[in-house]
């Protein structure tokens, strides 16, 4: 393995994580934009954006992007978060400067009117959608309920409302402000040429401009508390948490990342045992989101509705005892190897490297090896695991339900 970096004249920069015994290549850009960094006025427009980077360019039409990708035989996608829109595919080395030309000049679409009014249709298909899907309901309501008057609970999708007003020229005016130069990090992994990738990327992104975008990152407000959204239609309770935990940037992420597997992972974890294996739920399971300047303990559970109080009731309790005691060596231990197992079997893939690569770029501006990733993850005691819960407080939750019930 082999790390190398170059920053280019107008601030763009290209990292790369080369192993010459891949048998692939993936590359990414990685822009520093979500919802978060989003107005009211244009809520929904880097979801939207997204949308019409697969749109054509002045090169290449709506059909030539798709089919291109095909050609090459690629896996390739994107997607939009609250605080990056990334951009990949992953080829067989020989199509690199392939890969390279099409995902170059994608960054730069046409962004054309007709484009832009049929795209606005499948947007708001997508809301509809998804607004049939509970999971997604409570999650968006959490976010927007946990960080109540931060950037970071802004909806991704935006709404029916901001989407049908948003005007080509808005996005426009945004693409141009957060699409910079200076706010874009080309990933690359696997078996890669470097510096041929870096000539090809100059080539075709050095006369872009910077902007200098930058970001604001307030302190989140950290609202605990419980709302209900109800909705007779739906006949689970379905329940969500959040409380504090560290941000991106703090050395503690590696802790953090045990804390929520012991507690809340799919199997053998404390919420499996307490709710899932006495048949009280049909899912239980904690994350750690990790995001700038900020982060989230968020815990999801689906339940019958005649529960919902006893489910509360127990994963709070669950909560308290492990501010109370702390993790066991066995928890511990099984934590770990998930942990490092499943960063083992993705990192295997360039694929699979990406995003973690970029992450740690994009977050922390460090490359980690995925073995120092390991160890790092290994040096964690179940001391400074338990300190953490209690420094966060498990127990200051914010609590979102959505079902058929008035309240819980």
């Amino acid at each position: 393995m082999q790390f190398k970096q170059v920053q280019l004249d107008n601030g763009l920069r290209i990292i790369a994580e080369i192993n010459p015994a891949a048998k692939s290549m993936a590359a990414g850009f990685f822009v520093r934009t979500g919802s978060r960094d989003e107005t009211s006025e244009v809520s929904g427009v880097s979801h939207f954006l997204e949308h019409m980077m697969f749109k054509g360019t002045a090169r290449r039409s709506p059909a030539d992007v798709n089919l291109e990708f095909d050609n090459m035989g690629a896996n390739y996608n994107a997607f939009t978060s609250e605080e990056l829109t990334v951009y990949y595919g992953s080829v067989l080395p020989e199509f690199q400067e392939r890969l390279l030309d099409l995902l170059c000049d994608m960054l730069r679409p046409a962004l054309r009117q007709e484009d832009f009014d049929i795209e606005k249709n499948v947007i708001l298909e997508e809301i509809a959608l998804y607004e049939d899907q509970p999971r997604f309901r409570v999650y968006d309501n959490l976010m927007n309920h946990y960080f109540t008057g931060h950037p970071l609970g802004q909806s991704i999708l935006g709404s029916s409302a901001s989407i049908r007003a948003l005007k080509r020229e808005q996005m426009q005016t945004y693409f141009d402000a957060r699409y910079a130069s200076d706010n874009i990090t080309v990933v690359t992994v696997g078996n890669v040429q470097f510096d041929e990738f870096v000539a090809k990327v100059r080539s075709m992104c050095g006369a872009w401009k910077p902007s200098q975008a930058g970001r604001a990152t307030p302190t989140p407000p950290q609202v605990s508390g419980v709302k209900i959204l109800r909705d007779p239609k739906i006949v689970r309770e379905h329940l969500a948490f959040m409380s504090p935990a560290p941000a991106a940037q703090e050395e503690s992420i590696y802790a953090a990342q045990l804390l929520s597997t012991i507690i809340g992972d799919s199997t053998g974890s404390r919420l499996f045992y307490a709710l899932v294996e006495p048949a009280l739920v049909d899912e239980a399971s904690m994350a750690y989101d990790a995001m700038d300047h900020a982060g989230g303990f968020m815990t999801f559970l689906s339940t019958d509705p005649d529960r919902a109080s006893e489910v509360l009731a127990i994963a709070q309790r669950e909560y308290r005892k492990f501010m109370d005691q702390g993790p066991t060596a066995d928890e511990l231990t099984a934590a770990k190897n998930k942990i490092a197992s499943a960063a083992t079997l993705k990192g295997e893939l360039p694929m699979g490297r990406l995003t973690a690569v970029g992450y740690d770029w994009m977050y922390r501006n460090e490359y980690v090896t995925l073995p120092t990733q390991i160890d790092k993850m290994f040096a964690v005691t179940g001391q400074q695991i338990h300190d953490m819960a209690r420094q966060y407080d498990l127990t200051k939750l914010a609590v979102l339900a959505l079902g058929p019930l008035e309240k819980i």
